[in-house]
This record gives structure tokens, sequence and C-alpha cells, in this order.
């Protein structure tokens, strides 16, 4: 049964989807099956994979909204093993439609049991809120892995996202764990990157992963040509981080079995 990751922070632009799609990426390439589940309606982890949104008929609201199976709506990426639920716009509206649908806050669990025999990871790329999108992606998980901006304001939606995963733990999902904390957009000649990361280590101890991703352009552009920077730019610092950094979380879960 493949495991299900939230990757989440309601802070836009801490490469949240950057972490997410390219994490994805370099574990599929290490030959596990993974899905990707974007439910952003701003679809960047679909774009990110180079899927044209105007084009698309099938997507992840189907799912949510009209009951749709799972396996209907999933497309193939140009990296061997790994598959995408795609979104777009049409999401945009979910949040209030889902406020009517019986057990609204696990129609996104419900709807991946039909597909999780047949990955190894199922990665969800959530919206920059803690809405209802997000709630379903935390009730869903097993785990949540948080991308955090090597800045001071990074810090300070850290508590809010802390108390949400909490209530969900205690109302709809109590196995629900936290996998670890990624610094992102790190800046080693910044004094303030090193006094964020300090802190965070002692928030989270030992679920900061060592690795750090640096600030990169090319990992920019690699979004903005639709592919994971191991399709763009496989030598780049930006590439390194995250190749290092998807081992050291595939070594993590090794140790748990």
């Amino acid at each position: 049964m493949g495991k299900i990751v939230s990757f989440s922070n309601q802070k836009g632009g801490v490469g949240k989807t950057t972490t997410c799609v390219n994490m994805a990426a370099y574990i599929a390439d290490a030959g596990k099956k993974v899905l990707l589940v974007d439910i952003d309606p701003q679809g960047n982890a679909t774009t990110g994979m180079g899927i044209s949104k105007s084009t698309l008929k099938k997507t992840v609201y189907e799912v949510l909204i009209n009951d749709e199976k799972a396996s209907e709506h999933i497309v193939h990426t140009e990296i061997p093993n790994l598959d995408l639920i795609p979104s777009n716009i049409d999401l945009a509206g979910a949040e209030v439609e889902l406020v009517y649908h019986k057990s609204r806050e696990k129609v996104l669990k419900n709807a991946l049991a039909e597909v999780r025999d047949n990955y190894d990871y199922i990665f969800i790329d959530c919206p920059p809120s803690l809405g209802l999108l997000t709630i379903n992606a935390l009730a869903a998980a097993d785990s949540v892995i948080i991308p955090i901006q090597s800045e001071y304001y990074a810090l300070e939606g850290l508590s809010q996202l802390m108390n949400s995963i909490t209530l969900v733990k205690q109302h709809l999902n109590p196995a629900l764990d936290v996998d670890g904390v990624v610094l992102t957009m790190y800046d080693s000649r910044a004094l303030i990157s090193k006094q964020i990361a300090d802190e965070i280590k002692k928030f989270f101890t030992r679920r900061l992963f060592e690795i750090v991703v640096p600030r990169n352009v090319r990992l920019v552009e690699a979004s903005s040509y639709g592919k994971p920077i191991m399709l763009h730019d496989p030598k780049c610092t930006g590439a390194r981080a995250y190749k290092a950094l998807t081992q050291e979380y595939l070594a993590r879960e090794e140790k748990k079995q």
C-alpha cells in the first residue's frame, strides 16, 4: 500500500510545489512508482510537469466534486514511474462546493483509496492556504512534509500550520505524522538564514532534514519550462540538493520499516 504524503505550507512562495515536484521525480528515478496529485487551483505542479492546463478535460476537480474515479484522471509524465492527477482553475470553486458534500473532509482520501495500491508513494501538492482542500489532503495523508523558506516571516505561520495538523490528528486522522521540514531558498551568506535554521532546529529537532535547498535560478527556470530540475539541469546546485534530499528521505523511510 502506497504512502500518502502531503506537501503543505499556508504561506505561498516557499518552494512547496518545487519541492513536491522534484522529490517526486527523483523518487520515481530511484525506481519507485509515484503518483503526484495537484490540488492547488493554480495548477503549478501540473505545469511544472509539462502538462498544459488549458487542454485538460479531466482533472482532480471531477474527482473531488463529481465523485469520478481517480484512475480515470491519471496522466503519464515523461518521467518513467511518475504519474499525475492534474489541476486547473476549475478547482478554484471546489472549496465552496465541497461544503455541501457528504464527508467533505475525506473526499480525497476516499478517492485515492482506489489507486493507492498501485503506487509506492502518492505526493499531494497542497494550495498555500489552510482551507478545505488542504484539510482533505491532511485527512488523506500518512504524513506531511513542510517546506519553509529561510526567512523570518516563514516562522510566523509555522505555529498556525502545526495547530491545523494537530486538529486534523484529533478529529480526522489520528495517524498523521510530520515526516520532516525542508529549508528552501537557503542563502548561506545571509545571517538570517542561519538564524532561521537554528530556530527551526529547536522546534523540530530531528525532523529537520539535514539537506537544505539553496536559492538557485535553475530551479525557477525548470518550472517555467515545465520540467523537473533533473530534466532541465541535473548538475546545478538545486538539482544536487533535491537529489540528496530525496536520498535522505528514502534513507529515513527505510529505517522506519
